[in-house]
């Protein structure tokens, strides 16, 4: 399967111009070979054994991208006088300000941009090029919302609002996550959108990026309700999905039952293609996440096996986490809902995972009843979640779950690896507490591609598919990082890696 994706030709473009840097007196000259991935970067193979970094075709840390110095003299704004940047900070921080200009009132959304420019500064000092390149991309191609109306049990007209933000074509189709919930906002899924451009990016595969959703609560409506919203919402929304123009996957409230009728609806009014085709889409993403675990730890001589594993979380991508992590001979001890907390001191086994899996299966149906099978279990105990000890957290819950108060809480209390389950649960503060504490962090930009991989992989694709997927891009975040002299930060890694794949295509598309 895998030696079929990679047989997509590449188009390499040499840049223009150059850039000199004088180091002990000597001038130092070097080339930025641009690179248009195709399903899978031809690096790829040979990146631990070259020493070359994915995305360049020099070796070392302290190449420099050739491109005229007329960039750096050109204006990145011309709203009331011309802005320009001397260096790359200076760049992110004028993109910052911009984001802020347009959407100040979207704080997850401007919390993306300032962490993911940030780690891009690097990049606006070698080839100033860049930033123009990025100011474009801080705005999505399409912005869809949409009224949703549908008849409940009673019969009664009721209304939410649909989403779909198109952000990113540059690599191919349009892809990414539906979102159903109270807590689905265009906040969340203008933050989202722009976080899914870097993460399905990085994975080396030809897929845009895009995030839809509705604040439709699916937790506390009947199957026919359920059926009624996504037929409606289906409705609106197959005007602008295909499997050629935008491909769903499943999301936070959104899994393979109710992704099932939005794919019904679509298939009568455009029976072309099937976007539901590829490998289990309940299992991979929680897969996916504790592969990538598994590889940070044995990246540092260690391994899964014995760690005590704090899962955030109960839904289905939470329950296959802890799948997975059984098979790996880790411990998970907890899991969470609205409800509180269930703690397991001695870890959740097989048969527990699979009580917890029947309860949660009933809609709407919260955590607490687990307590009446189980004689181990404490609910709400200790009251505070943070204080129970463990090694690993995975957080696989909402937006913003671990903050600063967390972070210190878990590190107190022996946590070595924070782990991202689920999009940005981790705040832009407590990333960089991590940073400071020692702490080792898995980023969503790199740990969530699993639906985008198993899309790719289709329908016939193992386990050992998708565990060879995660190690090459582990190993290109990595050595990416180590190339932007940010070695070991896996969150630096991945966006950079990611921006370059998208950069580089959109440089080749012109203003579009």
């Amino acid at each position: 399967m895998l030696s079929k994706l990679s047989t997509v030709t590449s188009t390499q473009l040499r840049s223009v111009g150059s850039i000199n840097r004088t180091a002990g007196g000597a001038g130092v000259s070097q080339t930025l070979l641009y690179q248009r991935d195709g399903l899978r970067s031809r690096f790829s193979s040979d990146a631990g054994s070259s020493g070359k970094n994915l995305l360049t075709h020099e070796d070392g840390v302290h190449q420099t991208m050739k491109i005229s110095k007329s960039w750096r003299n050109k204006p990145l704004f011309r709203r009331q006088g011309d802005v320009r940047f001397k260096t790359g900070m200076e760049a992110s921080n004028l993109l910052i300000r911009e984001s802020l200009r347009r959407d100040s009132h979207e704080q997850d959304y401007i919390d993306s941009v300032t962490s993911v420019m940030q780690c891009l500064s690097p990049i606006f000092d070698r080839n100033p090029k860049y930033a123009f390149v990025a100011k474009t991309l801080i705005e999505p191609e399409r912005f869809i919302q949409f009224r949703v109306a549908w008849i409940d049990d009673v019969g009664v007209n009721r209304l939410n609002r649909g989403f779909r933000v198109q952000y990113s074509s540059a690599l191919g189709p349009y892809a990414g996550s539906l979102h159903l919930g109270p807590h689905v906002t265009h906040n969340i899924v203008h933050a989202n959108a722009f976080d899914t451009v870097f993460s399905n990016a990085v994975t080396g595969h030809s897929l845009g990026a895009a995030v839809g959703g509705s604040d439709f609560n699916p937790l506390d409506k009947s199957e026919a309700e359920l059926q009624r919203f996504c037929q409606s919402y289906a409705t609106e929304l197959a005007k602008y999905i295909g499997p050629d123009q935008d491909i769903p996957f499943v999301g936070f409230g959104c899994g393979r039952e109710e992704m099932g009728y939005i794919y019904g609806q679509y298939k009568r009014i455009k029976p072309i293609g099937n976007f539901m085709a590829h490998y289990d889409i309940d299992l991979t993403p929680g897969f996916a996440v504790v592969h990538f675990a598994n590889r940070m730890l044995e990246d540092r001589g260690d391994s899964l096996k014995g760690k005590r594993v704090m899962l955030i979380g109960a839904g289905q991508r939470a329950r296959a986490v802890a799948e997975k992590l059984l098979h790996y001979g880790a411990i998970p001890i907890t899991m969470t809902d609205p409800s509180g907390h269930v703690y397991e001191p001695n870890g959740i086994t097989e048969g527990k995972l699979a009580t917890i899996n029947q309860i949660k299966s009933d809609r709407g149906a919260l955590l607490g009843r687990y307590i009446i099978s189980s004689t181990s279990a404490e609910f709400n105990h200790p009251e505070n979640l943070f204080d129970i000890p463990c090694d690993i957290c995975i957080p696989c819950g909402a937006m913003n779950d671990i903050g600063e108060e967390e972070v210190n809480a878990l590190g107190d209390n022996g946590c070595k690896f924070v782990i991202e389950g689920g999009q940005s649960c981790v705040t832009p503060s407590a990333r960089k507490l991590l940073k400071k504490r020692g702490m080792m962090y898995g980023p969503h930009t790199m740990t969530m591609t699993g639906p985008a991989i198993s899309h790719v992989l289709g329908k016939n694709a193992t386990d050992d598919d998708l565990k060879a997927e995660v190690d090459r891009i582990y190993t290109e975040v990595k050595s990416t990082a180590a190339e932007f002299n940010a070695r070991g930060d896996l969150y630096a890694g991945a966006n950079i890696a990611g921006f370059l794949r998208v950069a580089n295509n959109m440089m080749l598309q012109g203003a579009v």
